[in-house]
């Protein structure tokens, strides 16, 4: 990462309590960001998956389409049911380009008067410009960028949130609501990003930093940086946008099919009509057309696989790529996403990465690596 000026960093509306509880910041996606605090990775990694950590997402974009068409307008930018989508209720989507790959992956919830959208951090002003280009005229764009987004995630999220606000013990993963704390209005979904119970809280930037210190107060709460962020993401099988996503990956590549609902595919009442769709389509009906697969990969020696590592069958033929990989604190083991050539997805293949020109022993494995605790009711 390029040294960025401290000073030309954006800040979140927590900045100054980060900086209070000691955490280590670093630029990430523009912005000054906690990569840890003093009880370091591990330590945050292990508290989020035995009780509950609080995290700052508030580099994230948050917008809203507005309009009796934003749902059907929305539907050709992304090859996910929009229109389906119940009231309250939230579903993963995918922002493709006209080549059907990946500009971005996006949550959406549905909240009867909008369209409530969560862009990547790293991507949204590209983003909002792409959606406001292609359907600004058939729905408003409007973002939001006075509001402040924190995540509660652990399987102790619901008893310190339900303290504070009564009723979000009754949401379930991948549904959401509106809420009110000390006057302001909050918009609250059961979902996250480490395959955890937990939660996602949009709050205005007035009220971030007192909502983050009161969560803060519950015994169950410690904050988390953004390096336990990506290893429980990682143990979780999650892709990280920038490493295992981009514009250069499908969907189908990145074996994300469970995201293209039945109903935009061949043979649904609106199949396509999304960017890229003759592609993804027809990667989706004949998958031995792929030129390569994202895996997940768990290494048979206790040597971390970091991005950016080649994979050799054992001919020592290059056969793919390493996008994400650490030492995964709950496995106990090191763990790696990776794209590999289709005759070496299949599980239980035998690969080595090459680690300072050395050959580490990985096998080719189910994900995600670590269980998920979702909360389905």
């Amino acid at each position: 990462m390029s040294p960025t000026a401290e000073s030309d960093l954006l800040k979140t509306p927590l900045h100054a309590l980060h900086v209070e509880l000691g955490a280590r910041m670093v630029p990430f996606a523009g912005y000054s960001m906690p990569v840890q605090y003093p009880a370091g990775l591990m330590a945050e990694h292990r508290h989020t998956r035995d009780a509950a950590g609080l995290f700052d997402v508030s580099h994230m974009g948050q917008l809203r389409l507005v309009g009796p068409d934003a749902a059907r307008a929305f539907e050709t930018l992304v090859p996910v049911d929009v229109a389906g989508l119940g009231v309250d209720k939230q579903r993963y989507g995918l922002l493709l380009t006209d080549e059907g790959t990946i500009i971005d992956d996006l949550m959406m919830v549905n909240r009867g008067s909008d369209l409530f959208v969560i862009v990547n951090g790293a991507c949204k002003a590209g983003d909002i410009a792409h959606i406001q280009d292609r359907i600004g005229q058939r729905c408003q764009v409007i973002p939001m960028p006075e509001r402040g987004l924190l995540a509660l995630q652990g399987p102790k999220a619901v008893d310190a949130l339900s303290r504070l606000v009564p009723g979000v013990e009754k949401l379930v993963f991948m549904t959401g609501g509106a809420f009110q704390w000390n006057g302001g209005n909050l918009y609250i979904t059961r979902s996250g990003y480490t395959g955890e119970d937990g939660f996602e809280i949009s709050v205005h930037d007035s009220q971030a930093q007192a909502l983050a210190r009161a969560l803060l107060a519950q015994p169950e709460v410690k904050p988390v940086g953004l390096g336990a962020r990506n290893s429980l993401r990682l143990e979780a099988g999650l892709c990280l946008y920038g490493n295992d996503i981009d514009t250069t990956t499908t969907p189908v590549e990145a074996a994300l099919n469970w995201a293209i609902q039945k109903v935009r595919r061949t043979g649904g009442e609106r199949a396509g009509g999304f960017p890229g769709a003759d592609k993804v389509l027809a990667q989706l009906q004949d998958p031995a057309a792929l030129q390569r697969k994202r895996v997940g990969l768990v290494a048979l020696e206790r040597i971390p696989v970091r991005e950016h590592t080649e994979l050799q069958d054992a001919g020592g033929r290059k056969v793919g790529v390493v996008t994400s990989g650490l030492l995964g604190p709950t496995i106990d083991k090191p763990v790696a996403m990776a794209y590999v050539d289709p005759q070496h997805a299949a599980i239980g293949t035998r690969l080595n990465a090459m680690v300072r020109g050395k050959p580490v022993a990985m096998e080719v494995s189910t994900m995600p690596f670590v269980p998920t605790r979702y909360h389905r009711g």
